[in-house]
């Protein structure tokens, strides 16, 4: 924890003014405002250019509060909230009164979770209150990991940034709705489907659509400003030296063993052999590689369980159709 308590108490005090304060968790920097107060919520779709439409997390400061923020806590959602709470676990639930719309893209459910990062937990402690905290970037682009990329982003559009070092997750919360008698994940992310279902003793679908909206469903999203290309592990190396030839500057994420030589395109950045170390290094190599000059970037899927589920989520979505 590097932020000191006259930060905490200045972004607390900033919150409850109606200002925007960004600050660590464990799975990505987050763009706070006061939760209850709809024209500082209004702010973050502003500085974000985020649609009005797209729901918000709130971040609370205990299970304990859950209660207060939603209108019925079913016995699902008290078991994975007293198993992965602090932690990277977003819960869609049925909104209480006190949560405006604006917080929740215009549904009657609100999406919650308690994060696990001692700057966040001090800061909702000094505040009281909830917090809503999408990630700290423009809408779409690749997601904060260090306080350096929100203020680099963000610029002026956001009036205190919360230093907290280097997320230690990397990806988001993982969301699972549990507002039917069937959960189901949203979202994967920081918590991997095979943990839920140990908990929750059944098998948790992971659909590809939701009549329910939740953050990171837009076709293209945590997106670097390089194209990304997905390919099959094995072909990494052959189509990024096409691509090479074909005069784009290439960057590389190369799974491991993919090439036993020097792999010929502008930046290459080896992927650790780890699921853990690679969501946690990923959108910062997506970072790099932008700031290397690519306007290619070359890369393939994980296996998709545990953690790598929701790194092929985030490629896929990084890969997915853009306006440009």
């Amino acid at each position: 924890m590097t932020a000191s308590t006259s930060d905490i108490d200045k972004a607390a005090g900033l919150l409850r003014a109606g200002r925007l304060v960004a600050f660590p968790t464990e799975t990505v920097y987050g763009l706070g405002a006061n939760a209850e107060d709809a024209a500082a919520v209004g702010r973050v779709y502003q500085a974000k250019g985020r649609p009005s439409s797209h729901p918000l997390i709130v971040h609370l400061g205990g299970a304990g509060q859950l209660g207060d923020w939603v209108e019925d806590v079913p016995e699902t959602a008290r078991l994975l909230a007293e198993r992965f709470w602090p932690g990277p676990l977003t819960l869609v639930l049925r909104r209480a009164r006190r949560v405006p719309l604006e917080a929740t893209g215009g549904l009657e459910t609100v999406a919650v979770r308690v994060p696990d990062h001692p700057v966040a937990l001090a800061l909702l402690s000094a505040f009281g209150g909830g917090v809503v905290a999408p990630s700290a970037n423009r809408f779409g682009s690749v997601s904060p990991t260090t306080a350096e990329h929100v203020r680099t982003e963000l610029g002026d559009a956001v009036d205190f940034v919360l230093d907290g070092g280097p997320c230690h997750v990397g990806v988001e919360s993982t969301i699972v709705d549990v507002t039917g008698d069937e959960p189901s994940v949203l979202r994967p992310g920081g918590v991997t489907r095979e943990d839920l279902e140990a908990v929750l003793q059944r098998p948790l679908a992971v659909p590809t659509t939701s009549h329910i909206r939740v953050p990171g469903q837009h076709p293209s999203h945590y997106a670097p400003r390089a194209r990304v290309v997905l390919v099959e592990p094995e072909k990494v190396v052959t189509e990024a030296e096409l691509a090479g030839e074909q005069g784009h500057r290439v960057g590389v994420l190369l799974p491991p063993a993919a090439s036993d030589g020097p792999v010929n395109a502008h930046a290459v950045v080896e992927i650790p052999g780890s699921m853990a170390a690679y969501a946690r290094s990923l959108y910062g190599f997506l970072r790099e590689l932008d700031q290397r000059g690519c306007d290619l970037i070359v890369a393939s899927l994980p296996p998709e369980e545990g953690l790598g589920l929701a790194i092929a989520n985030r490629l896929r979505r990084a890969a997915g159709p853009r306006a440009d």
